[in-house]
Parts: C-alpha cells; structure tokens; sequence
C-alpha cells in the first residue's frame, strides 16, 4: 500500500514511518496539511494517517474537505484528544478508525490491515487462493501444509495483487504502493520480487502481461 502519514510530532512520526516501511508498505510522511493536501494532488494514496492538530490546522478540516470532494480514501485519526466528544466528531467527519497517542504501533499496523480489508471488499483475514491458505492479519501463507516465509516487500506486493484479483497492475504502480517518494528503485525491482514469489507459491501465482504488467494468476 501506499500510505500518506499527516504528524508534525517528529518522534511519532519517524516511528510510525518506520512501522509501516517495517511492514513492507510504502509512506510519504509531511507534518503539515498544506503539504499533505499538495502530495495527495498528484499521488493515490491507498489510506492516511492524519493528526488533528497541526501547524497550519485542523485535521478535522482537511477530513471534511476530503469527503466533500468525494474523496474516499480511508482515513486513520491518530491524535491525543481522547474524548467522546472527540471521537465522535472525527467518526462523524468520516474517519474509519480513531486511534488515541500514545499506542502501540503492533496495534497500527493491525487497524491499518484492519482497514484495507475493508475498503477491498474482504474484511475476512482469512482467505484461500488456490494451495494458498493466506492470513492477512497474521501475514502468514501456508502452501500445502507448510508455511510460506515472505519478506516484506514481497508480502506487500503479493497482498496488492489479492487486493485486485484478476486486475492488471503495471510495474509503475507496484513500484508506486512499495516505495516512497525519496526511494530509489532499481528498475529490475519488480521483476526480482515477482520472480521470488514465484517460486516460493508457484509458478502461476502471478502471471505477465507482457509489455503491460502483471495480475494474479487463476486459483
């Protein structure tokens, strides 16, 4: 996934950054909403992580001007303001999770997959494709009765063909949901990572379009 992180706490936010780089997913991290705002302009993001009180705002508003465009983007409030009234005002602006500071960033990532699943269609952590048996939440693979090691690059780029199934992804949007904007990336990269989850779940798992990119294979 790629994920846009909203936090001027520059000790949360490097944290949090390195969770979900941790994670194998990719994140663009500003600490103001007029920066946020500008990367959301040219990027699609998979989901935000926003704080409410930034220098330049409130992330109430930037919420609200998201929903009010039609933006559907999932939204994670990750803020110190831990009222009811607090939560509600951000659930009702059209946050999908509200996570109170401080919190333990095992509990982030597991309500960042929470949410993807959701929005994909699949809040089933639990999902078969083929010999593949897949626990989304545990991120673990049991092919055959025998668990499947990935590294977290490749679980991330296999969990972004799952989320499209039968969907062609060129290699400019893998690229774009496994790395951040000061990444640099080899240009064999997403070759290399395919062929690994080749032959780790099969030949078949993800099949080549040539010329195009590629999709997961049938069942």
């Amino acid at each position: 996934m790629r994920i846009l992180l909203i936090e001027d706490d520059t000790v949360l936010g490097a944290a949090v950054r390195d969770q979900i780089a941790g994670d194998g997913q990719s994140v663009d991290w500003f600490t103001r909403l007029d920066a946020g705002r500008d990367a959301m302009a040219g990027t699609s993001y998979d989901l935000v992580l926003l704080d409410l009180m930034l220098p330049d705002g409130r992330g109430i508003g930037f919420l609200k001007a998201m929903r009010a465009r039609g933006d559907v983007t999932p939204v994670i409030i990750m803020t110190a303001l831990d009222q009811v009234s607090d939560r509600i005002e951000g659930l009702n602006a059209g946050a999908d999770d509200y996570l109170v500071k401080p919190f333990d960033l095992a509990e982030l990532s597991a309500r960042i997959g929470s949410v993807a699943r959701r929005y994909t269609g699949n809040p089933n952590p639990i999902l078969t494709h083929g010999p593949l048996e897949v626990d989304l939440a545990a991120r673990n693979i049991r092919r055959g009765g025998t668990t499947v090691q990935l590294t977290a690059r490749e679980w991330a780029l296999f969990e972004a063909f799952l989320a499209r199934p039968g969907q062609l992804l060129s290699k400019a949007q893998l690229e774009e949901k496994l790395y951040a904007f000061d990444a640099e990336v080899e240009s064999n990269t997403i070759e290399v990572h395919v062929s690994r989850l080749r032959k780790k779940l099969g030949a078949g798992v993800i099949r080549t379009e040539r010329g195009m990119g590629y999709r997961l294979g049938p069942p």
